[in-house]
């Protein structure tokens, strides 16, 4: 038996490479390119095929609700029995709406205080450890939150802030219908002030994070010209970081209008539409967490589904809207005010 042939020592430095070897690495890379877009192509495809498969699976499994009582009969009705067999869905859909505007209202201002006391006000000793506190917020888990709006807030309330609100602002004009009532600490106020609590922590990280974004030379050359803090902010963070503001605003909202376990404990979970912060109330969310796992028959079921349905639809409507928005700021940007 022969003896091994040694190898063939390599190229050196400069050396040409044959074009046939040059042609195999080429066709190698176009090959993993090819593979890398399909990847990343079938990614995509993936998500949209998810986002479709949900929203067929519950347009499907509603649809006997809906075909009962029509969908515009099943949003216009406030009837909610499951003996008799009469589902709407009024209640749940205006709970969810106001609970979440309840949210925007306070959740909006002090997330914008926060973020602004940290990127321009804040010591900077003080800077990390109150922005790492903020953003633990977002950690606790949401049935937390309930039992603390249960068993604290709710008795703080009904003891001492919903009496003193009904006395003095129940008799107003207009807004007075939404004090007045007997104070029991829990119903769709409670489950407001709850989820601004939950929301603040997705509000402030996103605006802080916009507003240190914006270049520090812009704001020191306002204050050098004699610009307040306020004019600083209003006239050069806040137009420069506005697609990021509200991006930050409509995700608070999103995580508003789903969320379950802590308005579930704290809203009362009543089938009724009041009118008043006091009174108990349901949303889409919290109605759909208590009923779903005893519901019987299929036409409970399917309304249940409906409401799925239903609060799918307004989330993509929040958010078509969101996107909306966005684009047209950043259209906006660059134009003279």
């Amino acid at each position: 038996m022969s003896a091994p042939q040694p190898a063939a020592p390599a190229a050196p430095p400069g050396t040409l490479v044959p074009q046939g070897r040059v042609a195999v690495h080429a066709r190698g890379q176009r090959l993993a390119d090819r593979l890398f877009q399909g990847s990343t192509l079938l990614f995509a495809l993936l998500v949209f095929s998810l986002l479709a498969g949900i929203l067929l699976s519950l347009y499907w499994g509603g649809l006997p609700a809906l075909h009962r009582f029509g969908f515009f009969g099943f949003i216009r009705s406030r009837e909610w029995n499951p003996v008799s067999q009469q589902f709407g869905a009024l209640v749940q859909i205006y709970g969810t709406l106001v609970t979440s505007a309840i949210a925007m209202l306070f959740g909006i201002p002090i997330s914008f205080g926060i973020a602004l006391f940290v990127t321009e006000l804040c010591p900077r000793w003080l800077k990390q450890p109150l922005a790492t506190a903020v953003e633990l917020l977002a950690a606790i888990p949401s049935i937390i939150y309930g039992m603390w709006g249960l068993f604290v807030l709710a008795p703080l309330l009904a003891d001492h802030v919903q009496p003193w609100m009904s006395d003095h602002l129940g008799g107003w004009p207009l807004v007075g219908v939404l004090f007045q009532g007997p104070p029991l600490g829990i119903g769709m106020g409670t489950a407001g002030l709850i989820l601004a609590v939950m929301v603040i922590p997705f509000i402030s990280a996103v605006m802080r994070d916009v507003f240190e974004t914006v270049p520090a030379i812009l704001k020191e050359s306002a204050y050098a010209v004699g610009a307040t803090t306020w004019e600083v902010v209003s006239r050069i963070v806040l137009p420069y970081a506005r697609v990021g503001v509200a991006g930050g605003i409509m995700l608070g909202l999103g995580r508003a209008l789903g969320e379950t376990m802590a308005v579930t404990f704290v809203i009362g979970n009543a089938h009724e539409l009041n009118t008043s912060l006091f009174l108990p109330g349901n949303t889409i969310s919290s109605n759909l967490a208590n009923e779903f796992a005893e519901a019987i028959g299929g036409l409970y079921t399917s309304s249940l589904i409906a409401l799925g349905l239903i609060l799918f639809i307004i989330t993509f409507i929040v958010l078509s809207f969101s996107k909306l928005l966005l684009l047209r700021l950043q259209r906006m940007e660059g134009r003279p005010s």
